[in-house]
């Protein structure tokens, strides 16, 4: 299965890390270096058993935080809708850890998806005729760690997260209805969701898990966005996702910091996978 390696670029999270806006809010901090070992453990989680992966849908391989065969994205809506949902579950992620109170994290959980999603997005966007918007996520980075307010922090999320409502409109045409994308891109969400839980588990940390806790809710969100539409035209698809939901639901009660991982991680899987067959068929 081919997968696509995530590059940290001048333009992402190393030009916040590195640039000083770290460091010149919090010089005794280690939340960054800690946060990123987190990222760095959480791409290498492929080696788990075959037996729990569960099955993503085509153009996307389901590893977590990136994983977009970028390659496909110019052709293919799923691949295209995945992307974008990937980096909206980390603007969401960022603002609910910004609730919390962690600040460190929501500032690096916006400057993510410029380096893990839409660097590689690049040429398909130019393609497509998508001008570059990764600054909205770079200034929303830099916003949180100059100290800015939790309702600016939800202002700028917004602001996000309505350019790529947009940009989803520059999606490619492959004849798949609007309803088999939207259950499509909330299925391979929850893998994700599942995929970070796992993470979690095996090394307890609170990257893993607020990435989870993002791809839950943009699941979630494609899913609601269409609810009606997919339980006419897709009702097992409707039921698995919604029973797949259920059990994120639990295993993400919040964004803040969890004391452990309860969760039965073959319940997930089981879940996650039924979803994505449910839409595959």
């Amino acid at each position: 299965m081919k997968q696509q390696f995530k590059r940290v670029t001048a333009m992402g999270l190393g030009l916040v890390l590195t640039g000083g806006l770290v460091s010149a809010c919090n010089p005794a901090s280690e939340t960054g270096s800690e946060e990123a070992a987190q990222h760095a453990a959480a791409d290498s989680h492929a080696a788990a058993p075959e037996a729990e992966q569960a099955a993503p849908p085509p153009g996307v391989t389901g590893e977590g935080e990136g994983g977009i065969v970028v390659e496909d994205a110019s052709e293919d809506p799923v691949v295209f809708g995945s992307a974008l949902a990937v980096a909206e579950a980390h603007v969401i992620a960022a603002r609910e850890a910004h609730a919390v109170g962690e600040i460190d994290s929501a500032g690096e959980m916006f400057a993510h998806p410029a380096s893990e999603v839409l660097f590689d997005m690049e040429d398909t966007f130019r393609e497509l005729g998508v001008e570059p918007f990764e600054d909205m996520f770079l200034d929303a980075s830099a916003a949180v760690f100059n100290g800015a307010s939790h309702d600016e922090v939800v202002e700028r999320t917004d602001a996000i997260i309505a350019k790529l409502r947009d940009v989803m409109g520059s999606a490619p045409d492959n004849g798949m209805s609007e309803t088999r994308i939207a259950a499509a891109i909330s299925a391979d969400q929850i893998d994700r969701a599942v995929d970070m839980y796992r993470i979690a588990q095996d090394n307890p940390a609170y990257g893993p898990y607020l990435d989870g806790y993002g791809f839950y809710h943009a699941g979630k969100t494609a899913f609601e966005g269409h609810e009606a539409m997919i339980e006419q035209e897709m009702p097992e698809a409707a039921a698995r996702i919604r029973a797949a939901l259920a059990l994120l639901e639990q295993a993400y009660p919040s964004a803040a910091p969890q004391e452990s991982y309860p969760m039965n991680r073959a319940e997930l899987n089981t879940a996650s996978t039924q979803a994505t067959l449910a839409v595959l068929r």
